[in-house]
């Protein structure tokens, strides 16, 4: 029987030993390769920060993320009053985060012109504040209307740089709208016939001779 002492022998195992120890080697070996690779493939402590590029213009925004070792890709669009066309509006990730090298930074565009919005159908059905707070609410601007014959505060007709609108053109976001609307002279001339006729109905009214009684 093999006692505890001879066991952990040198002499006696010796084959058993280097085996151990040629598998401990072999473990350390592959453990370090292990994360040597994972950190090659991370790009571990290579993070660079993201350039702020937002009111740039796209190619100039692209150098500037490239310079970084980063990728740029446009994703959307929108349009800003005010802000030159092609313009970057917004990126993700933010400028001054950190990153991996090889990251795509995603940018929103600024459009040449305004998006077009469809007129909504207000012409002959709505009242002058029941078409305001619709033309708003899509985001139209509205002049102070323009009075003609008709029912008082009722929306006759839109128009737009002098072009009169239908129900479903599409027009320029915030764009001037002027809108048409009766004064109430339809009712008032209304009252003046019936006026008129009443007063004719007096004049009509035969006169009786009474020196024939």
């Amino acid at each position: 029987m093999v006692t505890f002492k001879e066991f952990f022998s040198f002499k006696n195992n010796r084959f058993f030993w280097l085996n151990l120890v040629a598998m401990i080697i072999v473990v350390i070996a592959i453990a370090l390769g292990t994360l040597q690779w994972l950190d090659n493939y991370t790009r571990h402590g290579e993070a660079v920060v993201v350039p702020n590029v937002k009111g740039l213009p796209m190619r100039q925004a692209e150098n500037e993320i490239y310079k970084q070792s980063l990728k740029a890709v446009a994703i959307d669009s929108s349009y800003v009053k005010g802000m030159p066309p092609g313009a970057i509006l917004e990126q993700n990730p933010a400028g001054g985060s950190k990153v991996k090298k090889g990251r795509t930074v995603y940018l929103t565009i600024n459009m040449d012109s305004a998006p077009k919005v469809s007129v909504p159908d207000i012409m002959d059905n709505s009242s002058l504040r029941q078409a305001e707070a619709k033309l708003r609410a899509l985001g139209f601007r509205v002049t102070e209307p323009e009075y003609i014959s008709g029912e008082k505060d009722w929306v006759y007709s839109v128009t737009y740089k002098g072009r009169t609108l239908n129900a479903g053109d599409k027009v320029p976001h915030e764009a001037l709208l002027t809108l048409h609307v009766g004064n109430g002279n339809d009712e008032l001339t209304n009252d003046s016939t019936l006026t008129d006729s009443t007063a004719i109905g007096d004049d009509d009214t035969p006169v009786v001779d009474k020196s024939w009684f």
